[in-house]
């Protein structure tokens, strides 16, 4: 259990939305990257990415079993993972897109990896069960980091089909890129409580230097402007609701299984 909250409501109700935001985002991601082992490209990457996809889910429960404290409702991370409907989920609209080929799954990755740390990087030691797990989480993501950046430069520098097709993905995900980043419910509660440390649109424009910075010495110009209307945490499509149907059946056919 962690230390008891002593925030103002306003507060609290935004560290939830905060917490949850970043859980789903884990979670959906994590699952669905699990998806390539045994059909990777090499058998490295069988291996690389089911370990990516077990850190994911692993940040997933942590921020989940955090939420569940901090909510204390009764529900515990496995039914705040597993016993929503779609719509609930509150995953960012970059990860609503289908896993699609391997050129799709690096440059979601490569993007959503990016734009996660610039948010881990946000969270300063207001609430220090997040500050602590966030800690944690910053020395994994290092390396996913790392990882997805060498298949960005592999895949960018292959020429041919695999740049077609890495920046084919690009281009169809750049749009949907920034709502990682979108401004969190009570941002400014969060700000003032020193849960987290800048906005989010900070963060955003330190995360888009960054990709440049990869991405520019590739000869790729990639506009990550987030201009669609569209709310960045809603609104989940069939590539989801499919994703879904897949890590909701256990827990559907056994009431009551754990991870």
């Amino acid at each position: 259990m962690t230390p008891a909250v002593t925030f103002e409501p306003r507060v609290s109700a935004a560290l939830a939305d905060f917490l949850l935001s970043m859980a789903d985002d884990e979670f959906v991601i994590g699952f669905s990257d699990s998806e390539w082992t045994g059909i990777a490209p090499i058998l490295e990457e069988d291996v690389a990415m089911s370990s990516l996809a077990q850190d994911e889910l692993g940040h997933a429960r942590a921020l989940y079993e955090l939420l569940a404290d901090l909510r204390a409702d009764g529900h515990d991370a496995d039914a705040l993972a597993y016993d929503r409907e779609p719509e609930a989920y509150r995953h960012a609209r970059l990860l609503d897109h289908g896993r699609g080929d391997w050129a799709t799954t690096i440059a979601r990755r490569f993007l959503y990896d990016t734009a996660d740390a610039a948010r881990l990087a946000s969270v300063g030691e207001g609430w220090p069960p997040l500050a602590d797990l966030v800690a944690k989480i910053r020395r994994e993501e290092r390396y996913h980091v790392m990882h997805v950046t060498l298949w960005a430069e592999r895949l960018a520098n292959g020429g041919g089909e695999a740049r077609s097709r890495f920046l084919d993905a690009l281009e169809a995900l750049a749009p949907d890129a920034g709502s990682v980043l979108a401004s969190p419910d009570g941002e400014s509660a969060l700000i003032g409580a020193g849960i987290l440390t800048r906005p989010m649109a900070d963060a955003a424009s330190a995360w888009r230097a960054d990709v440049a910075a990869i991405l520019g010495p590739l000869g790729i110009t990639l506009n990550l402007a987030n201009t669609e209307a569209r709310p960045a945490r809603a609104e989940h499509g069939e590539a989801f609701r499919w994703l879904w149907g897949e890590f909701t059946s256990v827990r559907r056919s056994e009431p009551g299984a754990t991870w």
